[in-house]
């Protein structure tokens, strides 16, 4: 069985949606033959990172509320992280345009490490800080996960990967997602949002029960 799931690791939801997903499948039996396949989205490709923005400031003027307001909404997110475990520090988050941190997710799935790469890439953003729009920054991640810093540092440079990021993105737009985390189970049943635990299981139980 195969669960794609699209995700930007600049959404939260992803994250938690993440760990939701892991605790489900912790608890089935043939979590084993189950492969996970990450797909590239971008949620504001357009944004360019500009020097001292903060997260509030980015969702106010994104999302057409004031930055009190968006403070608001990042303290409820927090409470739902914390619930699986993740301190996400959303006070000293550096807003960035993911692009070059998927296809860093596309060239480490070719060495094997594409869910290594997935978890490091969401710690460095929203636990630590990094700004994941910075090609120093992420052949750091790419050398912490084993990947050759020469290599690495080709890709980073050249437009390797480009194409596989917008395919994942074209694909979306084929099958008309609106926002992610959107999971796909064996093409068969797809859900959207960092569902339950208990959701996830059922909806895998589903699909191995209907063939």
């Amino acid at each position: 069985m195969k669960i794609e799931i699209w995700s930007d690791v600049m959404c939260p939801f992803c994250y938690i949606g993440k760990r939701h997903l892991e605790q489900a499948l912790a608890e089935l039996p043939f979590k084993t033959a189950i492969e996970i396949d990450w797909k590239s989205y971008q949620l504001n490709p357009t944004y360019k990172n500009v020097d001292g923005d903060s997260l509030y400031h980015y969702l106010a003027t994104n999302k057409g509320i004031s930055q009190e307001q968006a403070k608001q909404m990042t303290t409820q997110v927090e409470a739902m992280a914390n619930n699986v475990g993740l301190a996400i520090d959303f006070e000293n988050n550096i807003p960035a345009n993911s692009f070059d941190a998927h296809r860093l997710i596309h060239f480490a799935a070719s060495k094997g490490k594409q869910d290594l790469a997935e978890e490091q890439l969401f710690k460095a953003y929203f636990i630590d800080n990094v700004n994941i729009d910075d090609k120093d920054e992420l052949l750091k991640i790419a050398t912490s996960l084993g990947l050759d810093e020469t290599e690495t540092k080709s890709v980073l440079q050249s437009n390797a990967f480009e194409e596989e990021v917008r395919f994942d993105i074209y694909e979306s737009q084929q099958m008309g997602v609106r926002g992610v985390p959107f999971f796909v189970i064996d093409k068969k049943y797809a859900l959207s949002g960092a569902q339950p635990v208990e959701v996830f299981k059922q909806a895998i139980h589903k699909v191995i029960k209907n063939g």
